[in-house]
C-alpha cells in the first residue's frame, strides 16, 4: 500500500488529511490518499497562475516536445499504467490496455495540434474605411484551467483535458475522481520526467465541493472544464459567472436497427458497446431500437452472446465483466431493473448480482418512462424494444433529456440521411454503435450531455481566446 501526496508546483506536498482508497472488486485498501483543504486547492491555484506566464511565453515546438515525451513514457510504462486502472477502477485488463493505448494516442494528436493554433488575415477593405489597413487574429491561452474529471476513464478523460490545455499554453489544477486518483497522480510523475514546467500541472484530490467551490470561485482560474452528471455540471454553469465552461455530462445513448439487416454482423459490436467497462461510459450502448422484422433474431443472438461473457477480477486477461466503482451503484441498478420488471419489461439475461459485479443485463419490453431507459444507467444494463419502423424509432431516441451519441444500422442510404438529420443528437453514427469514438474527433452533446466540445483541436479552440490586431498603413 502506498501513500500519496498533493502534486503543488512540481513538488510533493503532505496533506493535512488522507482518506483509505479501497479496490471496488476486492474490497481491499490499495493506497491512503490526500483530502485537500481550501488552503492547500489555493496553493494548487497560485502555482498554476504564476506557471501561466512561463507557458503562455513557451514556443509551440517545446510545448509539442513535453507532450511527446509524455506519450513515450506512457508507452514504456504501458503495463503498469493498465494495472492501475485494473486496481483502482475494477477495469478489466483488455479494456483498461486499450484505455492506455488511446490515452497516448490523445497525447501524440495534442502534440501534434500544439504546432498547429493559428488564426486568420482579415481583409478589412471589404469594408468602406478598411482601406489601408492589415488585420489578423491570434489564439492567445485563457491562463488557469480547472479540470474536474470521472472514475470511467481515469486516463483517457484526463488526458483530453490536459493534453489540450497544455498545448495550447495554460496551466492545470486537476480534481481527479475520488476513486481514480493514482492514474491522476502516475500521470504528474511522468509529466515531471516528461519536462514540464512546475507549477503548470497541479493535481488535488478530496472533496468534490471542497475542491470544485474553490476552482469555480476562484478569479484566478479562467476556464472549468467538467465530465460528470448533469446535476453536478448545471450547478458549475450556474455558478461559473463569465468563465468559460466545458460540460460533459450524462447519457442514455441508443441505437436504432433497420430491418434487412444482417444482424450477426453486428451482434458483437453491439453487445461490447452495451457491457464494456461494465457499461459505465458515456456513450455506452443504454438503449436499442429494433425493427419488428429483425426483433426477434436480434434478441435471441444479443442474449446468448450477452451470456458467454466472463464476469470475474479485472486483474484477469480473460475478464469481461468486472465490479461497479461502488456498491451503492450495485444497489441503485438493482432497484431500477426491479422498478423496470414492475413496469413490464421481460429480464432475457442477467438481472443479478455477484458481490459488486452486476451481471451482464438484458431487458425487453420497456416501458419508456422506467429510469432504465430515460435516466442514464451508467451499469452493464441494455434495453431491446421493437419498433415498426425507424420514423418509431427517432422520436424513442430523441425522446430524452440527453443528447450526446446515437447510432443507426441500415442499407437504406435515404434512411440513414434522414436519421441524421432528424436525431438530436451531437453526433450520429451511420452503421455502427454510438460507443464510438476516437481521439481526435469533435465529441459532445446537446440538452442535458452538456455544452462545449471536446476532441484535441476542438478543445484547444475552447481553451483559447481570439485577439485581433490591426495595423493602420494610412498616413
Amino acid at each position: 500500500m502506498k501513500k500519496y501526496h498533493l502534486f503543488i508546483n512540481g513538488e510533493w506536498a503532505k496533506a493535512k488529511h488522507y482518506n483509505p482508497l479501497f479496490s471496488p472488486y476486492s474490497k481491499e485498501l490499495i493506497a491512503e490518499i490526500p483530502s485537500a483543504t481550501v488552503e492547500e486547492v489555493n496553493s494548487a491555484i497560485e502555482a498554476a497562475y504564476k506557471a501561466r506566464t512561463i507557458m503562455s511565453e513557451m514556443p509551440s515546438h517545446k510545448r509539442a516536445k513535453i507532450l511527446e515525451n509524455l506519450a513515450g513514457l506512457f508507452e514504456a510504462h504501458f503495463d503498469q499504467a493498465a494495472e492501475i486502472l485494473s486496481l483502482e477502477a475494477a477495469k478489466p485488463l483488455k479494456t483498461a490496455k486499450g484505455e492506455v493505448a488511446r490515452t497516448i494516442q490523445t497525447y501524440k494528436f495534442a502534440a501534434e495540434e500544439a504546432k498547429r493554433i493559428s488564426g486568420e488575415t482579415i481583409p478589412l477593405d471589404a469594408a468602406p474605411g478598411g482601406e489601408g489597413r492589415f488585420a489578423y487574429t491570434v489564439k492567445e491561452p485563457l491562463g488557469v484551467i480547472g479540470a474536474i474529471t470521472p472514475f470511467n476513464f481515469p486516463m483517457n478523460l484526463v488526458a483530453h483535458k490536459v493534453g489540450p490545455a497544455i498545448a495550447a499554453g495554460n496551466t492545470v489544477v486537476l480534481k481527479p475522481a475520488g476513486q481514480t486518483p493514482i492514474s491522476a497522480y502516475f500521470l504528474a510523475e511522468l509529466m515531471q520526467k516528461a519536462g514540464l514546467p512546475p507549477g503548470a500541472l497541479n493535481v488535488v484530490t478530496g472533496s468534490g465541493p471542497v475542491i470544485g467551490e474553490k476552482l469555480i470561485s476562484d478569479d484566478r482560474v479562467k476556464k472549468i472544464t467538467f465530465t460528470g452528471s448533469p446535476e453536478v455540471g448545471i450547478g458549475i454553469r450556474n455558478k461559473a459567472g463569465l468563465k468559460h465552461v466545458t460540460l460533459e455530462l450524462g447519457s442514455n445513448a441508443a441505437l436504432i436497427v433497420d430491418k434487412n439487416i444482417d444482424i450477426d454482423k453486428i451482434i458483437k459490436r453491439c453487445v461490447e458497446g452495451a457491457f464494456s467497462y461494465q457499461g459505465q461510459v458515456c456513450i455506452s450502448l443504454q438503449r436499442i431500437y429494433v425493427h419488428k422484422d429483425s426483433y426477434t433474431s436480434f434478441v435471441e443472438k444479443f442474449v446468448k452472446a450477452a451470456q458467454q461473457l466472463k464476469a470475474g477480477d479485472p486483474l484477469n486477461p480473460d475478464t469481461d465483466v468486472s465490479a461497479l466503482i461502488n456498491p451503492k451503484e450495485v444497489e441503485r441498478t438493482l432497484e431500477w431493473i426491479s422498478e423496470a420488471k414492475q413496469d413490464g419489461a421481460i429480464v432475457a439475461a442477467g438481472g443479478a448480482s455477484e458481490g459488486n459485479i452486476l451481471l451482464p443485463t438484458v431487458l425487453l419490453g420497456v416501458n419508456p418512462a422506467s429510469k432504465v431507459s430515460c435516466q442514464e444507467v451508467f451499469a452493464p444494463i441494455v434495453l431491446i424494444n421493437k419498433v415498426n419502423s425507424v420514423e418509431e424509432a427517432i422520436d424513442f431516441v430523441n425522446d430524452s433529456r440527453y443528447g450526446l451519441q446515437a447510432g443507426i444500422y441500415t442499407d437504406n442510404i435515404h434512411t440513414a440521411l434522414q436519421a441524421s438529420k432528424k436525431l438530436h443528437v451531437g453526433g450520429v453514427l451511420i452503421n455502427d454503435i454510438p460507443t464510438f469514438r476516437v481521439d481526435h474527433m469533435p465529441y459532445g452533446g446537446v440538452k442535458e450531455s452538456g455544452i462545449g466540445r471536446e476532441g484535441i483541436k476542438y478543445a484547444i479552440e475552447e481553451m483559447t481566446e481570439l485577439k485581433l490586431v490591426i495595423f493602420n498603413n494610412n498616413d
